[in-house]
């Protein structure tokens, strides 16, 4: 199985665990009829070339509309799906593209040391009103749905969730999803007073030793802006894919106006 492949089936099993998955000829249904507005869960993921666009987007319709659910497409592989993408814009959905950064950890441990003010634990029953109130409080996660998200996730085996506190108080944020000795690391973030005091890296540290400690063979990574990516980059990811995405939408906002926290 190649990088990309691997990257795809973790996608899947990631979007699994807060979704409900529909296999089709050119893809997946992915939705949650709880959380309607939870974009990662509510997406037609199209990764195969489409013969009949028009076909493609009416099961779509159907599907989504039947479920009071908002019909929205991630598409990849774009260069064989112009016919989709003009077919889209023509039946009134939103459109924009998307460069997504794919990031691998080297494997290599940072000599980084953590320090005495900074403290990180597993989230439990004891610390989880602590945890979950940081990620609702952050709009670039998604506010309220992510807090949400983040409560479902919490049911799951597969999640670790990490907090942070610095000098006593909870402020940053993260978890690992595990797959078949592969982790993805998502959700990373700190309280907006925090930032800048480098509290991010530590954590990244002590998930990278986390996953040594387990024998995983993959950290995977997927920053939303370029900024992000070369945090990892300090960190011991590299960058191995920079996948180009189209994501239509008939309606709510872009996904660009969710990461600008707008």
């Amino acid at each position: 199985m190649n990088n990309l492949e691997k990257i795809i089936e973790l996608d899947y099993k990631y979007l699994e665990t807060f979704s409900n998955r529909k296999d089709t000829a050119w893809g997946a249904f992915f939705y949650n009829v709880n959380q309607p507005d939870y974009y990662d869960a509510n997406h037609a993921h199209i990764h195969k070339p489409c013969s009949n666009p028009q076909a493609v987007i009416q099961e779509a319709l159907a599907f989504y509309q039947e479920l009071s659910i908002i019909p929205r497409f991630y598409l990849y592989d774009l260069v064989n799906q112009q016919e989709l993408i003009s077919e889209l814009k023509k039946q009134n959905f939103g459109y924009e593209e998307l460069i997504s950064p794919v990031q691998l950890w080297n494997n290599q441990m940072q000599n980084k040391k953590i320090r005495e003010s900074v403290t990180i634990e597993e989230v439990n029953d004891h610390n989880y009103e602590e945890a979950i109130n940081i990620e609702g409080s952050i709009k670039e996660l998604g506010g309220e749905v992510r807090a949400k998200a983040f409560a479902e996730e919490y049911k799951h085996e597969e999640y670790t969730h990490y907090l942070l506190r610095y000098n006593g108080a909870a402020c940053s944020t993260a978890c690992i999803f595990e797959h078949d000795h592969q982790a993805r690391m998502e959700n990373v973030a700190t309280l907006e007073e925090y930032r800048g005091r480098g509290l991010i890296g530590e954590l990244i540290t002590y998930i990278q030793q986390e996953v040594s400690k387990r024998g995983l063979s993959h950290l995977w990574v997927f920053p939303i802006t370029e900024a992000v990516e070369k945090v990892y980059c300090k960190s011991g990811f590299e960058t191995i894919a920079k996948l180009k995405t189209g994501h239509a939408f008939l309606g709510g906002k872009s996904i660009q106006e969710i990461r600008e926290g707008e």
